[in-house]
């Protein structure tokens, strides 16, 4: 099986470079790796050809400007080859060398569609500093305040395929759409892997500013709509609370 990992990057000379070592050091040998520069103009581009050789040929690369994260991930996603897709932050690390095995592992020994996991949120200069934590836990609906960790996500590509990709109208949700429609909507399989296998740095977009969290929280309750999936009255107060089991459960 073959596993395709995708990085998006803009401007990113800080901490890319942990994030591809992170692939470069996985045990799993048959990963695509594929990156998505938004037109750095920062020594992005000379880090990704630094690293490039030693993949020795499994990693491939754009730099063009885009219109967002979303958009680059969609690049990306058309590039791959894989069976399966995920996707690592620029500034984001697997915890072990095995995480990409013991993915593998789980689509093939329980035929499924896709998988999630837990991550750990951690200080953006000491990845060492846990701040806090998102246990997903097993599936439950959306409209509960449930939802995966979305850089946790892999998925068949045939999914994508079948069932679209990222949809620009969100520019802070779109991983919750997308998600929403993939596990709610067509009910694809999924199996929970129950361990961390993720290290966030602090400071996403979606949760970046007030005005953002107000943004975000719009556009999802706009996913449930353009989905025809209805959500309690109390659905705020679900997935706040929700947030809190996540983080420190």
């Amino acid at each position: 099986m073959k596993v395709s990992i995708i990085t998006v990057c803009w401007n990113s000379e800080k901490y890319l470079k942990s994030a591809i070592q992170s692939i470069l050091d996985q045990t799993y040998s048959n990963i695509e790796y594929i990156i998505v520069d938004g037109g750095s103009t920062d020594d992005t581009l000379n880090i990704i050809k630094e690293y490039e050789p030693l993949f020795n040929g499994r990693m491939r690369w754009i730099t063009e400007k885009d219109k967002g994260i979303y958009d680059a991930m969609n690049k990306g996603i058309a590039m791959t080859s894989g069976d399966v897709v995920g996707l690592l932050n620029s500034d984001d690390i697997y915890i072990s060398k095995n995480v990409v095995e013991n993915v593998a592992n789980c689509f093939l020994e329980n035929n499924i569609d896709s998988l999630f996991s837990d991550l750990y949120y951690v200080k953006e200069d000491d990845t060492n500093k846990i701040v806090r934590k998102w246990k997903t836990g097993k599936r439950n609906r959306f409209s509960e305040g449930w939802h995966p960790a979305h850089p946790t996500f892999f998925v068949r590509k045939q999914v994508y395929d079948t069932y679209g990709v990222f949809d620009l109208k969100y520019r802070i949700a779109a991983d919750f759409e997308l998600m929403l429609r993939f596990l709610e909507k067509y009910n694809i399989s999924s199996y929970y892997l129950k361990e961390y296998i993720l290290k966030m740095r602090l400071g996403g977009e979606s949760n970046r500013s007030f005005s953002n969290i107000k943004k975000g929280n719009r556009e999802i309750i706009d996913s449930f709509k353009k989905h025809h999936i209805e959500i309690p009255f109390y659905y705020t107060y679900k997935r706040w609370l929700s947030k809190v089991f996540q983080y420190f459960g």
